[in-house]
């Protein structure tokens, strides 16, 4: 895709997530919008930072890790490495790949049982680094989704808080695929209240992140509390074939 192209469907996004903001009284400024690039090749990564995009979402570690590479080397070629890409962890992470993202990625997302805590908690301990991480929760109860169920959140995070190379920052979510955006609203709305309680029970904790929203529906999920919008085909068209 072209950096003008990229360029344009950017501002389109940014458009709709200000005019989002603003029906909700929120500031624009508030939202982070994550381009999604999985299965898209680097080029395609280093023509939308070259058109203003910087938050990158990938969901597999092994797809990622090379692409990651190599939009490095780009980025020291270009001779930008004051202001690199930020890169997000959004997808199902096993256990056995908990090394591989400490380091690489400044948020995951998808924190979705204590034991990945754990496990992610032992490495980012031993790279000497504190990693910012969200619980998953599987809102809508789908048997094909990763997450906590809202009733197992607050246990989880009551000894995922005491982890001490983990930084909770939040709660993320994926809605069903429905055919209308409204219709993804009350997953969004429970769990932004689900997000609240946990505020008020556990202080301590910064639960200031709702990651939630996609390309169907992020206006709504805007409109109830999203922070961080995670937005791929709106950006980079139709997915590549993984």
């Amino acid at each position: 895709m072209s950096v003008d192209l990229l360029r344009a469907n950017l501002a389109r996004v940014q458009e709709r997530i200000a005019a989002a903001a603003r029906r909700a009284g929120r500031d624009p400024d508030g939202i982070i919008l994550v381009g999604v690039s999985k299965t898209h090749p680097p080029e395609v990564v280093e023509a939308a930072y070259l058109a203003g995009l910087r938050h990158f979402g990938e969901n597999r570690v092994e797809e990622a890790a090379p692409k990651l590479r190599a939009v490095a080397e780009w980025i020291r070629a270009q001779k930008r490495e004051a202001d690199p890409p930020i890169w997000h962890m959004i997808g199902h992470v096993q256990s056995r790949k908990a090394e591989d993202v400490v380091g690489p990625y400044a948020l995951i997302h998808s924190v979705d049982t204590v034991k990945l805590a754990r496990r992610l908690d032992r490495f980012a301990s031993a790279a000497g680094r504190r990693l910012p991480i969200l619980l998953e929760v599987n809102v809508s109860g789908e048997a094909s989704k990763y997450g906590f169920s809202p009733a197992e959140v607050a246990a989880a995070l009551a000894e995922i808080a005491t982890l001490s190379a983990l930084e909770v920052q939040g709660l993320m979510t994926m809605a069903p695929i429905v055919p209308e955006p409204e219709m993804a609203r009350p997953v969004f709305r429970a769990l932004r209240a689900l997000r609240d309680d946990l505020a008020r029970r556990f202080p301590q904790v910064d639960l200031s992140h709702l990651s939630m929203g996609m390309t169907d529906d992020f206006e709504v999920a805007i409109e109830e509390g999203a922070t961080i919008v995670r937005i791929g085909r709106a950006i980079f068209g139709e997915r590549r074939t993984a």
